[in-house]
């Protein structure tokens, strides 16, 4: 029991960073599809004169893209313009601040980041975190029914998040 209050308490300590950096950046995150924190920014691309809107949208990666109008070769879309004769495109794109960015994208790491692994070892830690947490009490002590009392109101709070 001692050994795993030791590993508990110095992981914990080693990864108080990561897990504020985590914390902050999910909490960013359910905002993803609102504008909150982030800045607009000019881009001006040159493309391939000519593309049909579906390019266009695809060229620029942006989702749902729809002409709105045009108006000789000027074609007008919610975000900005493309000119059909020369390729130009200019549009506007709202982006985090630079470090919030780096946050959010390492918060959302898949298999083809090179930081994926990190991922993976934070989540293991975390699932060491709730097991070991057992191990912080002896079973026989009222801290520990108390305890258990949380976790059960936990679990099913989980579930109701889940279901719901």
């Amino acid at each position: 029991m001692n050994k795993m209050r030791i590993y508990h308490r110095y992981l914990g300590f080693f990864l108080a960073g990561i897990m504020a950096m985590y914390g902050i950046s999910g909490i960013i995150l359910i905002f993803r599809d609102t504008d909150f924190l982030k800045f607009e920014k000019e881009i001006e691309s040159k493309l391939a004169p000519q593309l049909s809107d579906e390019q266009i949208g695809k060229e620029l990666r942006i989702r749902d893209f729809k002409v709105e109008r045009v108006e000789g070769n000027l074609a007008y879309f919610n975000t900005g313009t493309y000119d059909k004769s020369n390729g130009i495109a200019k549009h506007k794109v709202k982006e985090l601040p630079f470090v919030i960015d780096k946050m959010t994208h390492l918060h959302k790491a898949d298999t083809k980041s090179p930081l994926f692994f990190l991922n993976i070892f934070f989540g293991t830690s975390l699932l060491f975190f709730v097991v070991s947490a057992f191990w912080m009490f002896l079973p026989s002590t009222d801290v520990f029914r108390k305890g258990m009392l949380f976790v059960l109101a936990g679990v099913i709070l989980t579930l109701i998040a889940l279901f719901v």
